[in-house]
């Protein structure tokens, strides 16, 4: 009887450990996430219908705010502070930005901020609806698809064709 209750203190104690211990690692280092809807189709949820794909949110990576243009990171939604949204990012600070649909044609990032839009246009709350997005905001960015198996893979940054920031005077001479 004694061995039995040594074994279960042993468990329990470790058990309080480790639990704490893996949370805080999974909230600092990565975690994982649904992708839902169309915003971000075809890259994501490429078939539509009910399967959603999976993602690794690299957390690690982001936590002094570096990202580049392409990759595809998760904020929490300036219009909902209890929803995170996955868009990629179009333009960094000081980037001029050709918008799609915003209140301005021509916007310049200012610092802090990003540009992040979904890949399907129209069907997507983003900067064009919203605006430049504080790097506040950043929580995550995806490296790889997880869910469904047959969709596993690294993600890497890319934009999408005639998206990104507008060439300057500097960069066409340099």
């Amino acid at each position: 009887m004694k061995a039995g209750r040594r074994y279960l203190r042993a468990f329990v104690s470790g058990f309080l450990v480790a639990v704490p211990v893996t949370v805080t690692a999974l909230d600092r280092l990565a975690y994982v996430a649904r992708v839902e809807g169309a915003s971000m189709q075809p890259f994501f949820n490429p078939e539509g219908g009910s399967e959603c794909d999976v993602v690794l949110l690299d957390r690690w990576s982001v936590r002094n705010y570096q990202v580049q243009r392409g990759d595809i990171v998760s904020v929490v939604s300036p219009k909902n502070p209890k929803q995170k949204i996955i868009k990629r990012v179009i333009g960094l600070e000081g980037d001029f930005i050709r918008t799609l649909s915003y209140k301005n044609r021509y916007v310049r990032v200012p610092d802090g901020h990003f540009w992040l839009e979904g890949d399907h246009h129209g069907h997507s709350l983003d900067s064009n609806s919203f605006g430049p997005v504080s790097v506040g905001l950043l929580h995550g960015r995806a490296s790889h698809i997880i869910w469904p198996p047959n969709r596993w893979q690294r993600i890497s940054p890319s934009l999408p064709p005639h998206r990104g920031p507008l060439e300057t005077e500097e960069e066409e001479d340099g």
